[in-house]
């Protein structure tokens, strides 16, 4: 390297390849090691931060691991009843329609005591994104059996696994949702690998787009881990979610521009 170059010439020689968005806070995380709510938080900020709608931007977060979402997140915030933040995103966009209204829930606030919410805001198109982190059990709480636990998929509240016969069978709630009319683009991807992460950044953006041409409603299903409910390290957690969760909640596209894709 030259001797002659000023520390900031230096600095502008180097490639940057990783930066914090300035939307989120300095606040450390409370998530457990290895979870893929963090790296959800970044992505969302990022997009937030490349569109320029940092002070355009409401989300609304119900109970649960999501609920600390305001405290890393600098943007504006509404905290929810359990399972309640579609209805209270409804309420904040037809009240501020200028603004970007987005949900972060998890499965067993969406899907479970939510699953009326969830429903009627995408069969009537609400104009909002909605973000769905299932990680198949409910992790705050302390690992309790959820809508989306898999079969004979062991939690607190089912130790030798879900009984299908006994608990019912899970709920592809992304699935349902899409068949709606209201619903415009419904994806399912992940957060565990760079690829995953590029494809879940590009969903989130495509949400927000969606949004601002109001075209209704957009969801975008994060499959993830729970490390710490699973009794896991987050390495094994990651495999066990890709040869366990990833063919129940194959990840892909399932409806895009108001049309559902083939299966094919």
């Amino acid at each position: 390297m030259n001797d002659n170059l000023s520390n900031a010439d230096i600095v502008k020689c180097e490639n940057l390849v990783y930066k914090r968005s300035p939307v989120m806070t300095d606040n450390v995380m409370h998530y457990c090691p290895g979870c893929g709510h963090g790296t959800a938080h970044q992505i969302i900020a990022e997009v937030i931060e490349e569109m320029d709608i940092q002070a355009e931007t409401i989300g609304i977060t119900p109970v649960g691991c999501a609920v600390l979402m305001y405290n890393y997140l600098d943007i504006d915030m509404q905290e929810a009843a359990h399972g309640r933040a579609p209805a209270l995103a409804t309420a904040v966009k037809r009240l501020m329609p200028e603004k970007y209204v987005f949900t972060y829930q998890g499965d067993g606030d969406l899907a479970a005591i939510g699953t009326a919410e969830t429903i009627h805001a995408c069969n009537r198109g609400e104009n909002i994104a909605i973000f769905f982190i299932n990680n198949g059990i409910y992790g705050m709480t302390g690992g309790q059996m959820a809508p989306t636990t898999l079969p004979n998929m062991r939690s607190s509240t089912s130790p030798y696994g879900r009984d299908v016969e006994m608990m019912g069978n899970p709920l592809r709630i992304t699935e349902l949702v899409a068949q709606l009319p209201g619903t415009y683009y419904v994806t399912r991807q992940a957060v565990h690998t760079p690829t995953y992460v590029r494809k879940t950044k590009k969903a989130v953006r495509r949400a927000f787009e969606n949004q601002k041409l109001k075209k209704g409603l957009s969801l975008v299903e994060i499959v993830s881990n729970c490390n710490s409910g699973w009794k896991m390290s987050p390495v094994q957690a990651n495999k066990w979610m890709v040869d366990n969760m990833f063919p129940f909640y194959p990840p892909g596209d399932i409806k895009l521009e108001g049309k559902m894709l083939s299966k094919d």
